[in-house]
């Protein structure tokens, strides 16, 4: 069972990037850090997802990105699919501000119109499917809090901006694309293109995965999630589960702004953000600001053997 659980936890924390839900440097020491930035750095490449180290502690963050437009501000919140519950906690808290908070999940309009329990439906992609039992077995071997469990979805302001999952499996079938394929194809990519992530030590691993070290297991997997955001950077437009997704946020999101909506917040894995701040701003929205929440906060001393 440690053995399998070692597969699980590399293969599908990677995909947690990208939140499928089928359901600028921080001060050292800061879980949240907000960061001034120069005009010359905000026209530079976002990053979205990042490790933050210091000599006591790694940390995975994701980023509030902020943007303007015509007096409407939108705000990327990145987020993975199992986190410290303490950062749950700081993103509820965060979004009582908007206005509107559009959050994805594939089969999540089902939420807002009331029939929660139909979202349990079972997804034709098998590799959707046992999403959800494999991250609530990796989140307690990784003592994490699931984001299901940690986020508030009733939330009155909340609204769904993805795809229904009748939407999303006949986009696949049309462009003959599965989870798996999409994985299998964006590890080909990086390797050809040398964008590939750096992996663990796997002998690490399984020593921190064989004596329950969950700290240590954390440890050596940070840097493989820290990196997926941009080994997928070159697939995003071109797929369903990051393009298509993205479209049907973004449709959403002007929708919200035609209904009268000034400050509104996109909650999403941070793989999806790239291609998506391209096409807002194409769409005349500017960048702002940009700060950081701590994901994992990984103690040295204990991770360490």
């Amino acid at each position: 069972m440690k053995h399998q659980s070692l597969f699980h936890i590399i293969a599908f924390l990677t995909i947690g990037v990208l939140q499928t839900n089928a359901q600028l440097a921080a001060p050292a020491g800061n879980a949240t850090a907000k960061i001034g930035i120069a005009t010359a750095k905000i026209d530079k490449a976002t990053e979205f997802i990042r490790v933050d180290r210091d000599n006591k502690n790694v940390r995975l963050q994701t980023s509030v990105t902020s943007y303007i437009k015509d007096g409407i501000s939108v705000d990327l919140i990145g987020a993975i699919h199992i986190a410290d519950a303490e950062y749950y906690t700081q993103l509820n808290k965060e979004f009582k501000n908007y206005d509107a908070l559009l959050f994805e999940m594939i089969g999540g309009d089902k939420i807002n119109a009331g029939k929660a329990k139909d979202t349990k439906t079972k997804p034709k992609d098998p590799m959707i499917a046992m999403l959800g039992n494999v991250y609530g077995m990796v989140s307690k071997l990784l003592k994490l809090q699931s984001q299901k469990d940690g986020i508030d979805y009733t939330a009155k302001n909340f609204v769904h901006a993805d795809l229904s999952l009748q939407e999303f499996e006949r986009l696949q079938t049309e462009k003959s694309e599965s989870l798996l394929g999409f994985v299998i194809q964006n590890q080909a990519n990086a390797q050809k293109n040398g964008t590939a992530v750096k992996q663990p030590d796997m002998q690490k691993l399984l020593t921190a995965v064989l004596s329950g070290n969950a700290n240590g297991i954390k440890l050596e997997l940070v840097d493989t999630l820290g990196g997926a955001a941009d080994q997928m950077a070159g697939m995003m437009g071109k797929s369903v589960i990051i393009g298509d997704r993205n479209k049907a946020c973004l449709k959403v999101l002007n929708q919200q702004v035609g209904a009268g909506k000034k400050k509104i917040g996109i909650f999403y894995g941070a793989a999806h953000f790239p291609d998506m701040e391209k096409d807002m701003l194409k769409m005349g929205y500017k960048k702002t600001g940009h700060r950081w929440l701590t994901a994992w906060d990984i103690p040295l001393a204990v991770a360490q053997p």
